[in-house]
């Protein structure tokens, strides 16, 4: 006579929810370091619903299921996980905080959140140094033409490297993007009562937002 180890059986609700038609892809979504905000209304909703299950379903591959403050979900991996992992370049950690840092200015609902690459590289050359810009790309720029087209294909890479995250979503053509609140994942570190804004700023400006391994937004984001 066969016996069944109901310590083993599946927990009802997480059956349901990784039935659910959407979960394969959101799976492989999140597994790959994407960030799902509530504009993925399904995926948004099927996390929503079903978060303590799945909470406990991902804990058995050494990886978090986290649910920020913000609302959005991704997965944080562990030391011991097998998931594989990559890190952000101080470019693009740079990016993501000037992001972070449009996303909390009054721009933002004056062009209902839609930015461009050229407010970007406008913003960040506001707000950081040149040179030391231009040498995250090339640590022999001089700052002629070339090397400032060079820092623009970057800028480009860094918005498509976030927008694979899920931290801006294309608008129209290329060149436009609506910043989603995942971008709060840069300003982890600064979650304070100051105005979030002008810490924002300050770090920018400080250099503080291309600081060492140990800030949230350069840990290991999830890339499989």
């Amino acid at each position: 006579m066969s016996s069944t180890n109901t310590e083993l059986a599946l927990d009802p609700r997480l059956a349901q929810a990784i039935a659910n038609p959407l979960f394969p892809a959101l799976d492989n979504q999140l597994r790959a370091g994407r960030h799902v905000t509530a504009d993925e209304l399904e995926q948004h909703s099927l996390l929503q619903e079903y978060f303590t299950e799945l909470e406990a379903f991902y804990q058995r591959y050494q990886v978090e299921l986290v649910r920020a403050p913000e609302g959005f979900y991704y997965l944080r991996p562990r030391s011991t996980s097998e998931l594989g992992t990559s890190i952000l370049s101080e470019l693009e950690m740079l990016v993501g905080k000037v992001l972070c840092y449009l996303y909390l200015s009054p721009d933002r609902l004056i062009n209902e959140g839609v930015f461009s690459l050229a407010d970007l590289q406008e913003e960040i050359l506001t707000l950081s140094n040149e040179q030391a810009l231009l040498r995250m790309v090339n640590q022999r720029a001089g700052g002629s033409d070339l090397d400032r087209r060079k820092l623009a294909d970057k800028l480009k890479s860094a918005i498509r490297r976030l927008k694979r995250l899920g931290m801006v979503s294309a608008v129209g053509t290329q060149d436009k993007f609506r910043i989603t609140e995942a971008v709060f994942r840069f300003a982890a570190d600064v979650r304070s009562d100051e105005d979030p804004r002008a810490l924002q700023l300050r770090m920018i400006k400080d250099g503080e937002a291309v600081a060492g391994a140990d800030n949230e937004e350069e840990e290991q984001e999830n890339d499989q």
